[in-house]
């Protein structure tokens, strides 16, 4: 069972049952998620552990959270994650609860990562509504110095190869 902490404009998108946020079962912890009113719209999922970046697409938005952890696969495959943990991971994302934003700090890397996907859409003429490009652009996110990262691994794909290699269990 994992979090996914949405944005004001998401929430009123998705309309889910509001729930008190906890602790996730997963190594990932709970995810923050906004809507990028792009055309097609997209979702950006960041991990509140690791600042981790998943651009997918939203449409249909009340199955966002029934989709992440499939898409969150992809991710991790991308940045050679072992499929062991990936498998676990996903096991453990059985069950999504939904609560309001909470952290700040990844509420404005959220913009943040908003503001650079703009810039690498255009750098690289990549399409809005491509999944192979949505899995560029959130790596490219990935390699992005964080300022809550600075006393570790610095940017988020750092932080996820870490996490893994220390074999960090929930």
């Amino acid at each position: 069972m994992f979090y996914l902490h949405c944005t004001k404009k998401l929430l009123e998108r998705i309309s889910p049952e509001i729930a008190v946020p906890g602790q996730s079962d997963t190594v990932l912890g709970n995810w923050y998620a906004t809507v990028l009113f792009w055309k097609p719209q997209v979702a950006l999922l960041v991990s509140e552990r690791t600042l981790l970046p998943v651009l997918m697409p939203l449409a249909p938005a009340a199955t966002l959270g029934r989709r992440f952890p499939a898409r969150l696969a992809l991710v991790l495959k991308e940045h050679g994650v072992p499929p062991e943990f990936i498998a676990q991971e996903v096991w453990r994302m059985d069950k999504v609860q939904y609560a309001k934003t909470a952290n700040r700090s990844v509420v404005g890397i959220l913009n943040e990562f908003v503001r650079q996907a703009e810039f690498w859409l255009a750098a690289y003429a990549y399409e809005k509504g491509d999944d192979d490009d949505l899995l560029a652009i959130s790596a490219k996110l990935a390699e992005t110095p964080c300022s809550p990262l600075y006393n570790g691994p610095i940017s988020p794909d750092k932080a996820l190869h870490d996490l893994v290699r220390a074999g960090v269990q929930v």
